[in-house]
């Protein structure tokens, strides 16, 4: 018997401390408002989508052996994502992301202290996980666990499979940049592409010329969000699109929609959906997500994400 395709997702999982203010923000002062504690990290948010969604998926990262490290495991294991090969680390702490949010739910200011990633992955993790890692048709990962980890990580993957990666900032887009060529999906914003690209993007032509020159180095997808854009798809076949649905009357928490996005653009893929169907229900996600004061909808589900559809299709 044919064993069920799996993803295997490789990157932060965090503690994540949302503050969300009920006033315009004023620098310098207190401000009230409402804060949220929550599971995070931009992997592991893709792989609990993942999970809400149906799919088999396998979280490797660090935690802390504290309360953090804890919680963590346990919100992994409610949604649904297998964490038996996790690292537990001794003495040191979980990773956390902070960010606050101004009045209309989008994200003013984010911090993250992923040290526990990037200083104290044993180098033997990954190796040890090596047949999980290639067993996987679909890999999705970031570059927070720093430059060296990423590289181990793609010697790892092997030439059939599909590696997603979300460059996550600026500063970490800076880190992927030179290794663009050896992924096979990447989903960054308009910020992050012009990293990727070396270039400044001011109008759809510089959008498209970016897009361009990642498919050049080898990258073979391209799935840029633009907001209320919409999204611009490219591939190593030509294909260009753009895909646009109806926007949320009021967003209630920015700060989820592009791991949603990226989830169910990896579900769609994993299922084989043509390009359309799979932007679309990526979109979908998106929209989930920003309706939902939490990081991840945990309401996220094939239905949900079909009735947002025909809701907001344009």
């Amino acid at each position: 018997m044919e064993k069920k395709p799996y993803i295997v997702g490789v990157g932060g999982a965090n503690l994540d401390l949302n503050g969300a203010s009920k006033a315009a923000i004023r620098l310098r002062d207190s401000n009230p408002g409402h804060i949220s504690l929550s599971a995070g990290g931009v992997t592991r948010n893709v792989c609990e989508n993942l999970a809400r969604l149906g799919a088999d998926v396998k979280l490797l990262s660090c935690v802390g052996d504290d309360a953090f490290g804890s919680f963590i495991c346990q919100a992994c294991q409610d949604a649904g994502i297998d964490i038996s090969h996790l690292n537990r680390v001794a003495g040191v702490s979980s990773s956390i992301y902070l960010s606050i949010l101004d009045a209309d739910g989008d994200m003013l200011i984010g911090m993250s202290d992923m040290t526990i990633i990037q200083e104290h992955m044993p180098q033997a993790y990954l190796q040890a996980q090596k047949e999980l890692i290639q067993g996987a048709k679909i890999i999705t990962t970031d570059p927070c666990m720093g430059e060296n980890v990423l590289l181990q990580l793609l010697d790892l993957c092997t030439p059939e499979q599909i590696v997603s990666v979300d460059p996550v900032s600026c500063a970490y887009a800076r880190v992927l940049a030179p290794h663009i060529g050896r992924i096979h999906t990447a989903k960054p914003n308009r910020m992050e592409l012009e990293i990727l690209a070396g270039m400044g993007i001011r109008s759809d032509e510089d959008l498209q010329r970016a897009g361009a020159r990642l498919i050049e180095k080898g990258l073979r997808r391209l799935f840029v969000s633009l907001g209320a854009e919409g999204c611009f798809y490219m591939d190593h076949t030509g294909l260009v699109l753009r895909r646009k649905l109806r926007p949320v009357k009021q967003m209630v928490n920015a700060s989820g929609a592009g791991d949603s996005f990226a989830a169910a653009m990896l579900y769609a893929t994993l299922n084989g959906w043509n390009v359309e169907k799979t932007l679309d229900f990526a979109m979908a996600a998106g929209i989930a997500a920003l309706s939902h004061e939490r990081t991840i909808n945990p309401n996220m589900s094939v239905s949900l994400l079909e009735d947002i559809l025909e809701a907001h299709r344009i």
